[in-house]
């Protein structure tokens, strides 16, 4: 098998994943998943696709992530992860789907307008 590759977004965090056969290590931004996202919770969301198709143990993830906070990044290694066990099997795509792996979030921050303190708030309004 070859190198697999896909992409992720989430917020303003970009992820670039690289796939091949191996025991189940990943590396992100060339250090360890465990060093880079120190919180379990974290490492658990990255995980999912992997554990749901019981495949945790059957690959290398080399990963890229740039933008964002842990939480957008994490995401959007998830997505990535998902997209490239697709690439693999393609039978593998409902199960993805149904957990809620395949889909991009499309929410991100609204921009600041002009007159405005924040994207939606007013500047305090008095009638005196």
């Amino acid at each position: 098998m070859e190198m697999i590759n896909a992409l992720g977004r989430r917020k303003a965090a970009i992820a670039r994943v690289y796939l091949t056969e191996g025991t189940g290590k990943i590396t992100i931004n060339k250090r360890d998943l465990k060093e880079y996202f120190p919180s379990e919770l974290v490492q658990f969301v990255v995980k999912q696709p992997l554990n749901l198709l019981e495949v945790a143990e059957k690959y290398d993830i080399k990963a890229n992530l740039c933008g964002g906070g842990f939480t957008g990044q994490s995401q959007a290694l998830r997505l990535a992860i998902a997209r490239a066990l697709v690439k693999i099997n393609e039978e593998d795509k409902k199960s993805l789907r149904a957990a809620g792996f395949i889909t991009r979030d499309p929410r991100i921050v609204e921009r600041k307008k002009p007159g405005q303190p924040k994207a939606r708030r007013r500047f305090q309004f008095s009638k005196r």
